[in-house]
């Protein structure tokens, strides 16, 4: 059973939204490690403005996006935190061709 009323899922990935095209990964690195190990931080380039951080121990995971969601964190973005879904999001490219 989770600390967190039952929302613990295990999952150690963390999705970060909204950051600034300036985001680095020490950036990063220094406001998450605060809540735990971290084993990768991953920030897109092409297109920018998001990045995954990875936690070893899911409750640290779970510490930072109920900490850090909607905090202004870097470049003074309001971030947009929460656990991975670890489901990849369709893009127009999955779709079949027309008949």
């Amino acid at each position: 059973m989770s600390r967190y009323g039952g929302r613990y899922s295990g999952e150690t990935k963390v999705y970060v939204g909204n950051l600034g095209t300036g985001a680095g990964k020490g950036e990063l690195e220094r406001a998450f490690s605060h809540y735990g190990p971290l084993r990768t931080v991953w920030i897109a380039r092409n297109p920018p403005g998001f990045a995954f951080v990875e936690f070893e121990d899911p409750r640290d995971a779970e510490d930072a996006v109920r900490e850090l969601d909607g905090k202004r964190l870097i470049c003074g973005s309001s971030v947009r935190v929460e656990v991975s879904t670890s489901v990849p999001r369709r893009s127009g490219y999955d779709r079949p061709p027309p008949r």
